[in-house]
């Protein structure tokens, strides 16, 4: 793994990872570096930027990571430039309602992909650029990618469907704050998914708790639409034996 944190989980083994437990310490490589691209997968989902930029800074300017040769751009001034500049304008479009609906279809492509790369540079996939494909795939440098941009898609999906139900209750009001939320959300699971892997865990149980009470109210508030609108609809009763028969 070449992408390490300050505590060196993956910098050096444990005293007691030695002979035979070797393994075991291998294993818990492979187990953090995953949930680290969960983690930061998952954060993309909520906004494409701010784990990039997360990573970008924390490899430029301090030793919390060491990104792999291939990903050494994430920490280029330019790109960082362009990351700050674009999370700028998600910031503020993310907290208008309506606009932050035709927002949510732009970033429909934009929050897949950026997952993509955050898991990709987190597992230490050598270069998003394919240069010989057939390596590419046999090497299997594509899994993370994928599995990176399949999580965002989902994350982001339940974002975007949560969101209209937030606007529809709250008149609009609850855009800002639940974009807000959104935004503390992914630089705290972020910084866990690099320094505490294992708090990622909890973070995305949390999300999926929220998610399900979100869809469930989108439900209730279908049904009552529903019934309103069957109860408007229902023919009124025409003498007194049909009054009766509706008391």
């Amino acid at each position: 793994m070449t992408m390490r944190t300050a505590r060196g989980y993956a910098a050096a083994a444990p005293a007691w990872a030695t002979g035979r437990w070797w393994r075991g310490d291998v294993m818990l490589g492979h187990v953090l570096e995953a949930l680290t691209g969960i983690g930061l997968a998952t954060s993309a989902g909520l906004n494409a930027y701010i784990p990039l930029l997360m990573i970008g800074l924390l490899g430029r300017f301090t030793g919390l990571i060491t990104l792999p040769g291939g990903w050494q751009w994430l920490s280029n001034g330019w790109v960082l430039g362009i990351l700050t500049v674009l999370l700028a304008i998600e910031m503020v479009a993310d907290k208008i309602p309506l606009v932050d609906h035709v927002n949510d279809v732009v970033q429909t492509v934009v929050r897949p992909t950026a997952g993509g790369l955050a898991f990709g540079a987190a597992s230490s996939s050598q270069t998003v650029t394919v240069n010989n494909p057939a390596q590419f795939f046999s090497s299997h440098q594509w899994v993370p990618i994928a599995t990176g941009m399949v999580i965002s898609f989902i994350v982001h999906g339940m974002k975007a469907s949560a969101r209209p139900v937030i606007n529809a209750t709250t008149v609009g009001f609850g855009a800002p704050i639940a974009s807000t939320a959104e935004d503390i959300v992914s630089v705290a699971m972020s910084f866990a998914a690099i320094l505490f892997p294992f708090l990622i865990i909890f973070f995305v149980l949390g999300l999926i708790w929220m998610f399900v009470v979100i869809r469930r109210r989108r439900k209730r508030r279908k049904a009552e639409k529903r019934a309103l609108k069957d109860a408007r609809n229902r023919p009124a009763p025409q003498d007194g034996h049909t009054l009766d028969l509706w008391r």
